[in-house]
C-alpha cells in the first residue's frame, strides 16, 4: 500500500506522479519532543503516529531540506509549518499542559503559502478535501478510491492464485490417477499399497483393485 501524506487537506501519496513533481515523503522524528512538535503542528484530534506515518515535502519550507546527497533529507530540528486549516482548526488544540507541549505550541509557526502548487493553494481549489484519517474529519475521496483500487487488485490477485492452485492440483491428481491406472493394468498394485491408497479419499481407489 502506498504512503499518503498525513497533513490535513493533502492528498499526496508516494507514486510516480509525485516523484516527477519532486515531492518527497518524510517519516516522523524518533525523538520524543520533536515528534510531539510535529503532532501538534498537524492539529489532528487523537492523532497516533505509526512507523508508516509520513508528511510530504510541500509542508516544509525550502530551507528545511538538505539536498547535498542523493537522498533529500530534512535538516535537524525542522518541523512542518505550511498548512491550510479551516477556521475551526486555526486555534491550536492543547491536549496537555506539560512544559514540552507548551514549548511546542508556542514555537508553532503556521504560514499560508501563496506559491502555485503548494498544499495551501491546492486545498483552496478543492473545497471539501480531507485525508482518510479516522480522527473526526471527513475522508478524502481520492484516498478512499486508492484504497479500494488496491483492495480490488489484491482480491483479483488472490483469485488468480487460487485458480492456478486448483489447476495445479487437478493436473497432479490426473497425473497420479494415470500412473496408478497404469500400475493397475500391469498388475503392480499390491494389497498393502492398495490399503495405503485408501487413506486418500479424493483418489479413485476403487479403480486400483487388482483383477481377480
Amino acid at each position: 500500500m502506498p504512503d499518503f501524506c498525513a497533513a490535513y487537506g493533502c492528498s499526496n501519496r508516494r507514486c510516480l506522479q509525485t516523484r516527477q513533481r519532486g515531492i518527497t515523503f518524510h517519516s516522523f522524528p524518533k525523538d520524543g519532543e520533536r515528534r510531539r512538535q510535529w503532532e501538534v503542528a498537524l492539529r489532528w484530534k487523537n492523532f497516533v503516529v505509526t512507523n508508516r506515518t509520513m508528511i510530504c515535502s510541500e509542508h516544509f519550507k525550502a530551507g528545511d531540506f538538505d539536498r547535498t546527497g542523493q537522498t533529500v533529507r530534512l535538516k535537524a530540528g525542522v518541523k512542518p509549518t505550511i498548512f491550510s486549516f479551516p477556521a475551526h482548526l486555526q486555534k491550536v488544540i492543547r491536549t496537555r499542559t506539560t512544559a514540552t507541549s507548551r514549548r511546542a505550541d508556542d514555537s508553532l509557526d503556521v504560514s499560508e503559502p501563496n506559491e502555485p502548487g503548494t498544499a495551501g493553494e491546492r486545498c483552496k481549489e478543492q473545497k471539501s478535501q480531507a485525508t482518510d484519517h479516522a480522527y473526526g474529519l471527513p475522508a478524502c475521496p481520492k484516498y478512499i478510491k486508492a484504497k479500494l483500487d488496491a483492495a480490488s487488485a489484491r482480491i483479483r490477485k488472490l483469485e488468480r492464485e487460487k485458480s492456478d492452485a486448483m489447476k495445479r492440483e487437478m493436473r497432479a491428481k490426473e497425473c497420479i490417477q494415470s500412473l496408478l491406472k497404469e500400475l493397475k493394468d500391469k498388475n503392480l498394485i499390491t494389497e498393502e499399497l492398495n490399503d495405503h491408497l485408501e487413506c486418500y479419499s479424493d483418489l479413485p481407489v476403487h479403480l486400483l483393485s487388482r483383477p481377480s
